[in-house]
């Protein structure tokens, strides 16, 4: 069963694994010093079902 977690991440979970799934064609905006563009982002860390936690965030550099 997939779970979203923040902004653009799912995140699937079987006994032994975890898969986590980003959409790379979303984007949300510029970050806050303005450097790179924010893709996904778990917004801070997350407890998943397992108790393992995750921390994701995904972003890309903007072309020249």
């Amino acid at each position: 069963m997939a779970t979203a977690h923040g902004n653009n991440v799912k995140v699937t979970q079987t006994k032994a694994k975890i898969t986590i799934e980003i959409d790379a064609t979303k984007d949300f905006g510029t970050s806050k010093s303005g450097k790179t563009i924010q893709v996904a982002s778990t917004r801070g860390n997350v407890k998943l079902d397992n108790g393992l936690v995750l921390g994701l965030n995904c972003y890309k550099y903007p072309e020249d």
